[in-house]
């Protein structure tokens, strides 16, 4: 097989978090591996999320706002590539942009943080637990009422200083993110799918460029992994067929063994009370087939009435 040609010089986008750094330098790493002879930098961005910080995400148009300037960069010409968490990427790209590689992913599972408490079960009625995630309030919601949710937004680091500082009992966070950043040992219980199914896309690094680079994107395919790719494009096409967006508490989680892919998808409201989940397990050969095994579990929910739950399609 032909090794891909890399441009001489690449410009990663990037926000300017610590997390954001982590992921764009552990992809210009790998580039650098591959593409010795190429130069690799990086642009840091400061996007709308991340100024915005006393507002739910939902409230301000969702994650989408950590990505827009990012791909104003690459449309500009300052930037060749941007690096993203794919859980905080739309699930309808604007034109003339596209994925072109999802890299192996880390853990999936949500992480249950606290300085006084062992585990989710063995928090108290009306101890404070801190997340930013409407799908992670609608599963806590639900096993938990007694609990009370609250918003808890920032990087990483502020997410942890607020808790440290005695304004939660408990947050929960993605594993990957601490894991990524060597704050594993923060976690005090993973959280099984079961228990709250991953956001669709959770754990997995998507690199964006722009449809009219043939070149780039043949140069960065070989950062992508097959069963993640798989995976992913299952839970992306389930929330997409569901309108799903910062809007919407809904969930996907995929794993891909042995030519079969297992999907488990979750709706709900916000408050718990109506929880809809579902799964389907069929063999799949390429993104088509997992995009079609998402949309096929997304009809299902859709004639169980999960209409009632998902966001309008636009």
């Amino acid at each position: 097989m032909t090794t891909p040609l890399a441009p001489r010089r690449l410009m990663i986008a990037t926000r300017e978090s610590a997390l954001a750094l982590w992921q764009a330098e552990h992809v210009r790493a790998r580039l650098s591996a591959r593409y010795p002879g190429t130069s690799v930098d990086l642009l840091g961005v400061t996007t709308q999320g991340d100024r915005v910080l006393d507002r739910p995400l939902a409230s301000i148009g969702g994650k989408g706002l950590f990505i827009k300037e990012l791909e104003n960069a690459l449309r500009e010409g300052r930037a060749d590539l941007a690096v993203h968490s794919l859980k905080d990427v739309p699930m309808n790209l604007p034109d003339g942009f596209v994925l072109a590689a999802i890299s192996a992913r880390e853990d999936p599972r949500d992480a249950f943080v606290s300085t006084k408490y062992d585990t989710l079960a063995g928090l108290p009625a009306g101890a404070i637990v801190g997340t930013s995630s409407l799908r992670r309030e609608a599963q806590l919601r639900e096993r938990h009422p007694g609990l009370r949710v609250e918003v808890l937004r920032g990087n990483v680091h502020t997410r942890l200083r607020k808790l440290d500082e005695g304004q939660y009992d408990a947050i929960i966070l993605a594993a990957a993110g601490l894991k990524r950043l060597g704050l594993g040992m923060r976690i005090r219980a993973l959280l099984d799918p079961d228990d709250s199914l991953p956001a669709p896309g959770q754990g997995a690094l998507a690199i964006e460029c722009r449809t009219e680079r043939v070149d780039l994107r043949s140069a960065l395919s070989p950062l992508a992994d097959r069963a993640t790719t798989l995976a992913t494009s299952a839970e992306r096409a389930f929330s997409r067929a569901l309108g799903g967006s910062c809007q919407t508490p809904l969930a996907a989680y995929a794993e891909w063994e042995e030519g079969r892919l297992w999907l488990r998808g979750l709706l709900a409201s916000r408050d718990g009370r109506e929880v809809m989940r579902g799964e389907m397990e069929r063999d799949v050969d390429d993104v088509s087939d997992a995009r079609a095994l998402g949309g096929a579990l997304a009809d299902n929910f859709l004639q169980r009435g999960g209409h009632r739950l998902a966001a309008p399609l636009a």
